[in-house]
């Protein structure tokens, strides 16, 4: 990496590697998606899924022969940071600039991007973005549009105008707000023919175009112009309190970790009455600075600016009218607090719907907050999945630096609400969420799993997160819970699970994980218990040890760990569902099994009592009984096996065949067997069924319920 720049920035990384870039020296498309990923690496320069890069190079028309100048821009949807060729959009150009001789005016902006498709040059193409006209109607070879805080911060400002011409003396332009679309890359067109020479054009409320003669240029002279706007920002905050100055203090981080964790659920209750959604929680610098000012109440209910903000974070957050030192135990004692302040937030939702909406408009959305401020505490985001909620809050702190920094060198201006509904109404936009994937049978749904590091615990959370669950993996074995957490990391992403140590016996631990699930998570929908142990011996042979890990492991671990998640589901008060994984032994008496085959019956009486006292509170309590999975177990490996092997007069390597042949179906029981059953009960079709129990064992007679 060249050093020779690095130093000229401070508020922006330069990242460019010569040596990576010289490999790329041929490859026009190559270099612009090295650009891009080197500005979506950069919060601070651009959003998740926000911003767009493009390039225009000449092709072979395919048909003609005849070299064409097509462009290459970023398409519907895709993410700068992780952008590949395959979510660019290949266009040829003439074709693009003789829709202007077509275009109709702004009644009839959405009718162009349905055009943009008889454009296309490459077939492979990401749909083409509603963006895709202002970069083809620049004259420049490399473009760069992003939304990077410290420039939104001047166009969302009272004096942003004034401003931008002062602070660049000319050479960047000022095209007003106006919703993105065909009219909009006229006006940016405008704009340079208007203004010669200039290197970038700011649009009001909105973000920043720049560009280049090279991928590199263009590069630098985006990070120039940032660099030049955030550097403007700190000189003008020099002796100047960020927004009018600290009201309060926040609690110290365990403080603020306690009472979020105790929240969490009950916040997530009062959000999902229209759908299941997954929170997030953060306690950044940034947002604890914003909401325990002065300014939170002036500032917080006029919403955000730039329209990828607002269209991720909703109209405006809600902030939660409780001291930040509130004892949160009495449940029913901070309902009664939220009750009013999330109704009111439905009404005044409703209203701005009923108040802006067209004749064409779609029908209203869910109505409840995806931004919640805590004062003292931190910010919660809920969203359909893990990584929009945690996106969410990431453009809600994009958000909150622009308020600060527009507020330090003028005054912030939102976008007219109006504007606002116009952006999340767009018939383009529903368009888009129509074409979404229909969600998976456990989205939304969050799922803690004992013992779920390796053998049926881990097929069960595998199982649920295919299936759009988060799910929370843990075991008392920290190396096989590494390995665990590598593996699903590797197959679902960071957003998609959690990872930690427990022990089942001890109510400390079970505590600081359901807590830590509330704090990933928001809170919890599914409980398996599926933490185990053997031990198989004659009755002479049994401790008194042997017996008391046995009871503590499967019937307290069992009894505990459902009682720590039906607090959290009571919480949220929408139901949930409890599965035990107990065992064909819960019901058949064989030999050398005193002490395990005893617990197995205690915990399927266990889950018999819950299911009755938990029907009240819509919280459904089953049981799937395994028989013999010995694939990835732990169980299996050592003194049980033997045990066993030795119960039936057959070799620990005879025991998979043997067990198969002495059922039904003759069939091997494996551990995602178990997983299915389990998906059976709480993938949407069992909603009214509690107390049962489903054996899984290949059909023994001998173990039939009835």
């Amino acid at each position: 990496m060249s050093n020779a720049l690095t130093g000229q920035f401070k508020h922006v990384s330069y990242l460019w590697d010569e040596s990576k870039a010289a490999e790329l020296a041929n490859d026009e498309v190559g270099l612009l998606i090295y650009r891009s990923n080197l500005l979506g690496a950069d919060l601070r320069l651009t959003n998740y899924g926000g911003g767009n890069t493009s390039c225009k190079t000449i092709e072979k028309d395919p048909l003609t022969g005849a070299e064409k100048e097509v462009m290459w821009v970023k398409g519907s949807g895709g993410d700068l940071g992780t952008l590949k060729k395959s979510g660019l959009a290949g266009l040829y150009m003439d074709r693009l600039i003789s829709l202007q001789s077509i275009y109709r005016g702004l009644t009839y902006e959405d009718e162009m991007v349905e055009l943009f498709n008889h454009c296309i040059f490459d077939l492979q193409s990401k749909a083409p973005s509603i963006d895709t006209a202002l970069h083809a109607f620049l004259p420049f070879k490399h473009i760069d549009h992003l939304h990077p805080d410290a420039a939104i911060a001047i166009a969302a400002s009272k004096d942003g105008k004034e401003i931008t011409r002062e602070l660049f003396k000319g050479t960047i332009g000022w095209v007003e707000w106006q919703r993105p679309g065909f009219d909009l890359g006229l006006q940016l067109q405008k704009c340079v023919e208007e203004n010669p020479g200039i290197r970038g054009i700011m649009l009001g409320s909105h973000g920043l175009f720049t560009w280049g003669d090279t991928s590199y240029s263009s590069y630098i002279n985006t990070l120039e112009v940032i660099e030049t706007c955030a550097q403007y920002l700190e000189n003008a905050s020099v002796g100047k309190e960020n927004f009018g100055g600290q009201k309060l203090q926040s609690l110290d981080k365990d403080s603020r970790l306690k009472q979020a964790a105790t929240i969490a659920p009950i916040l997530r209750g009062l959000c999902i009455t229209k759908q299941k959604m997954i929170g997030h929680f953060t306690d950044d610098d940034r947002v604890l600075e914003f909401i325990n000012s002065n300014e939170l109440d002036r500032l917080a209910p006029m919403g955000t600016s730039c329209p990828d903000h607002f269209l991720r974070t909703k109209i405006s957050p809600l902030v939660i009218p409780i001291a930040a030192d509130a004892d949160l135990s009495d449940t029913a004692a901070v309902l009664q607090q939220l009750e009013r302040p999330f109704a009111d937030y439905r009404k005044m939702y409703a209203e701005y719907y009923e108040n802006c909406k067209r004749a064409n408009s779609p029908a209203m959305r869910d109505p409840n907050p995806v931004v919640l401020l805590y004062p003292g505490v931190g910010m919660f985001t809920f969203a359909k999945d893990k990584q929009t909620a945690r996106v969410a809050g990431e453009f809600y702190i994009n958000a909150i630096n622009v308020m600060r920094g527009a507020e330090t060198i003028s005054s912030y201006i939102a976008l007219p609400r109006q504007e606002a509904f116009d952006i999340e109404y767009w018939l383009l936009e529903e368009a888009k969420l129509q074409r979404m994937p229909k969600p998976k049978p456990l989205s939304g749904r969050i799922a803690l799993v004992t013992g779920s590091a390796g053998g049926i615990g881990k097929a069960i959370a595998k199982k649920f997160a295919e299936e759009g669950a988060c799910v929370v993996i843990n075991d008392n074995d920290s190396q096989r819970l590494e390995n665990a957490k590598a593996d699903f990391n590797k197959l679902f992403g960071r957003d998609v699970f959690i990872g930690d140590l427990l022990d089942v016996t001890k109510k400390e631990t079970i505590t600081q994980l359901f807590e830590k699930t509330a704090l990933a998570f928001g809170g919890v929908d599914i409980v398996v218990n599926c933490a185990g142990i053997s031990i198989s011996k004659p009755l002479e042979d049994h401790t008194e040890q042997d017996w008391d890990l046995l009871y503590d492991i499967l019937v307290k671990g069992q009894f505990l760990i459902s009682q720590a998640g039906t607090a959290i589901m009571r919480k949220q008060r929408s139901g949930g569902d409890i599965l035990n994984i107990v065992s064909k032994n819960a019901l058949f008496s064989g030999p050398n099994n005193a002490g395990y085959g005893s617990a197995k019956a205690a915990q399927l009486h266990l889950s018999r009592l819950n299911a009755a006292e938990l029907g009240k509170d819509g919280i459904r309590v089953n049981v799937v009984n395994p028989d013999a999975v010995i694939s990835d177990s732990k169980i299996w490996e050592g003194a049980w096996a033997e045990g066993r092997a030795k119960a039936y007069g057959v070799t620990v390597a005879e025991l998979p065949s043997y067990y198969a042949k002495r059922t039904l179906l003759n069939q091997i029981i494996l551990p995602e067997d178990i997983a299915n059953a389990c998906f059976v009960f709480v993938g949407g079709l069992m909603n009214k069924s509690t107390g049962n129990v489903l054996n899984v064992d290949g059909g023994i007679a001998v173990s039939f319920v009835r």
